[in-house]
C-alpha cells in the first residue's frame, strides 16, 4: 500500500481559512495510519484485471478511505462510543474539541464524493461509483447500522438482528469496496459476486473486532478496548467461545470461496485476505 500512502499524502484536503486548526484537524486522522483495508480491496480487484487502471483507481480508493475515516471520527464522539483513542492516536474530539470533530467528519464525508466526481473515469462509471459508495455508506447502509447500534445500546438483540446491524454498519462498505473495483474494470457480474463475498467478509471482520476488543489491550488495538459491554457485539451476545466458533466457520467458508476465484484475483487478494481472515486466531 506504499504507493497508495504516497497518493494519499499528495491529495490531502487543503483549505484557505482563517481557522487556526481546521486544516490540521482535517488531515490528522488520515495520516494517523490505519489498515487501509477497504482501499486495498478495491485496488486488488483492479490490479487483477487491468493494472493500467491502477492510478485512476486510486481516486476511488481514496474516496472510500475518506468516507471510512469520517465514520470513525463520528463513531468515537461522546454521543456515540466516547472513545479517546483511534489508530493509536488521540481522537479528534480529544485532540481538539467535539465541534471540530463533528465538522471534520462532515467535511471528509462530502469530500469523498468530490474526489469521486473528479476521478478520471467515464461519466457513467463515475455515477456508478458515486451511487455505490453513497448507497452503502449512507442512509441504507453504514449510517443505518450506526443508528441501530446506538438505539439498541443496553437493549440486547437476537443473533439475526445483530447480523442486520453489522451488515449495515460494517459489511456494506467492505462489500462496496470490492464491487467498486469490479465496476472500474467494467465487470458488473463480477461486482455482484464480490459484493456478496464482501458482505460475509464484513461480518467476519466485525466478529473479529468484537473478539479482539476483549482479548487485546488498547495499545495493541490502537483504540479503546473492553468498551462494548453495553453494545450488541457478537461477544456480548454469544460469549467469547461461541463468537470464536462463528468466526472460524465463517473464515473457513470465505477461504473456500476465495480459492474458487480465478487465478489472477486469487493472486491479488489472497495475501491481504488470508492475513485478515485469520487475524482472530
Amino acid at each position: 500500500m506504499q504507493n497508495f500512502e504516497t497518493f494519499l499524502l499528495e491529495n490531502l484536503p487543503h483549505s484557505v481559512s482563517i481557522h487556526p486548526t481546521y486544516e490540521k484537524a482535517l488531515q490528522a486522522m488520515l495520516i494517523a495510519g490505519g489498515k487501509r483495508f477497504r482501499p486495498a480491496l478495491l485496488l486488488g480487484v483492479v490490479s487483477a484485471y487491468n493494472s493500467l487502471m491502477l492510478e485512476s483507481a486510486r481516486h476511488a480508493a481514496y474516496a472510500i478511505e475518506l468516507l471510512h475515516t469520517y465514520s470513525l471520527i463520528h463513531d468515537d464522539l461522546p454521543a456515540m462510543d466516547d472513545s479517546p483513542l483511534r489508530r493509536g492516536k488521540p481522537t479528534l474530539h480529544v485532540l481538539y474539541d467535539e465541534v471540530t470533530a463533528i465538522l471534520v467528519g462532515d467535511a471528509l464525508n462530502t469530500y469523498a464524493f468530490e474526489v469521486l466526481s473528479k476521478a478520471p473515469f467515464s461519466d457513467a462509471t463515475r455515477v456508478e461509483l458515486i451511487r455505490e459508495l453513497a448507497s452503502n455508506g449512507g442512509l441504507n447502509g453504514m449510517v443505518l447500522g450506526q443508528a441501530i447500534d446506538c438505539y439498541f445500546e443496553n437493549k440486547p438483540l437476537k443473533l439475526d438482528e445483530i447480523k442486520i446491524l453489522h451488515t449495515n454498519k460494517t459489511a456494506k462498505l467492505i462489500a462496496a469496496s470490492l464491487k467498486m473495483g469490479a465496476l472500474i474494470i467494467g465487470n458488473e457480474v463480477l461486482g455482484e459476486k464480490l459484493y456478496d463475498f464482501g458482505i460475509k467478509l464484513g461480518l467476519l471482520f466485525q466478529i473479529q473486532d468484537d473478539i479482539l476488543d476483549v482479548t487485546q489491550t488498547s495499545s495493541e488495538a490502537g483504540k479503546l478496548t473492553n468498551n462494548d459491554e453495553n453494545k450488541n457485539s457478537f461477544v456480548t451476545i454469544l460469549g467469547l467461545e461461541e463468537a470464536m466458533r462463528e468466526a472460524n466457520l465463517l473464515a473457513d467458508a470465505l477461504l473456500n470461496e476465495l480459492h474458487s476465484f480465478d487465478e489472477n484475483l486469487q493472486s491479488e487478494l489472497s495475501p491481504l485476505l488470508t492475513q485478515y481472515i485469520n487475524r482472530h486466531k
